[in-house]
């Protein structure tokens, strides 16, 4: 059954992960004017359904707040100004869980070129796949960040959403390092009064 997005998508970028003893075609569906993003998951070359027999689920997250992954392991840039609006943008890993998160790609797709005030600004697409290091081939989390100008306001506006990919103990591991953070967020020393 194919997917019917009518007129609000008229751009795809697709990428063929990875994933237990398959892969998953990932399409991300956007338009050239606007910072709207879609994904869009098919399953290929599994084995007897391998996919869900290890219980694998799969996440769009639009606001990325939302993510305990995000929560738990990145840092994300919010930025409000009168020719920037930025929304949840990715930043960094932190530093505490730089070991347990790698990076599988990140590509940057420019779509425009634009001149403003003397300015060379792109409109672009940027993707990157991060994994739990201890699950790389059970655990996949997909940001899709959209950079978009728009001219007649002189303004660049940027919106991220995510898609996550992961088998049952992946997502266990990723609760419990969730949990471990909350709980350490939440720690107030006892003082000692003499």
């Amino acid at each position: 059954m194919s997917l019917m997005l009518g007129n609000s998508f008229n751009r795809s970028y697709n990428l063929r992960i990875p994933f237990l003893d398959g892969c998953y075609n990932i399409n991300i569906f956007f338009n050239k004017k606007s910072t709207f993003l879609l994904f869009g998951v098919e399953s290929a070359n599994f084995k007897n359904d391998s996919n869900l027999n290890y219980g694998a689920k799969i996440n769009m997250f639009k606001n990325l707040q939302s993510s305990k992954f995000c929560e738990t392991f990145l840092n994300l840039h919010n930025y409000k100004g009168s020719k920037l609006d930025i929304v949840n943008q990715f930043d960094s890993i932190k530093p505490e869980y730089a070991s347990r998160i790698n990076f599988l790609f990140n590509e940057s797709i420019n779509l425009s070129k634009i001149n403003i005030e003397g300015k060379t600004l792109y409109d672009t697409l940027l993707i990157c796949g991060l994994t739990l290091e201890s699950y790389s081939n059970e655990f996949i989390f997909i940001i899709a960040e959209r950079q978009n100008i728009i001219q007649r306001l002189n303004k660049k506006i940027i919106r991220t959403t995510a898609i996550q990919i992961a088998t049952a103990n992946s997502i266990g591991l990723m609760n419990e390092f969730y949990d471990e953070n909350k709980k350490s967020r939440n720690y107030i020393p006892d003082l000692e009064v003499d």
